[in-house]
């Protein structure tokens, strides 16, 4: 008997520590701020498809020796190997919204700030590839908007209120 009040008692802990990350548990101002940067991260994981498409067209995968090397490990053909890394990396992007943000999983917050600190590398990298090559590099079209969404959303989990 004193069993089974032990595990209710913990199951209570757990729904009470769980509602603490609910938005129905934040006052008015905290539940906008909160899906501010959820529609933020949303914002960001679509523009990256979008970016992936970019690239996708221009071939990144045969004029980038770091793309061209990740589309060989996972495949011999390369464009096979990059639509896998970038489907990959969509589902996970989508998966990281759907679960961890919007139900404000404790690894919310580590997840957020890496994808926000990739796609700042990304923005920042693509234009400085272009400058080099004097010209048009896939991806560069895509990564000021990838560069200020992660930047908002940096701005954003540094006041975060989740």
């Amino acid at each position: 008997m004193l069993e089974s009040e032990g595990f209710e008692e913990g199951v209570q802990e757990l729904a009470d520590y769980r509602s603490e990350y609910r938005l129905t548990s934040l006052d008015p101002v905290r539940r906008r701020s909160a899906v501010r940067l959820e529609l933020t991260f949303l914002a960001l994981v679509i523009t990256q498809m979008a970016h992936s498409v970019e690239e996708y067209h221009g071939r990144l995968y045969d004029v980038f020796p770091p793309a061209r090397f990740l589309s060989g490990l996972v495949s011999s053909d390369r464009e096979r190997g990059f639509v896998i890394i970038n489907a990959t990396l969509a589902a996970f992007g989508l998966w990281c919204w759907l679960w961890p943000l919007r139900r404000h999983w404790p690894s919310a917050v580590p997840l957020a700030w890496a994808w926000a600190g990739m796609e700042t590398v990304n923005g920042i990298g693509h234009p400085l590839w272009s400058l080099r090559e004097g010209g048009y590099t896939p991806g560069v079209a895509t990564a000021p908007l990838l560069l200020a969404l992660a930047l908002y959303l940096m701005l954003q989990l540094r006041r975060r209120s989740f």
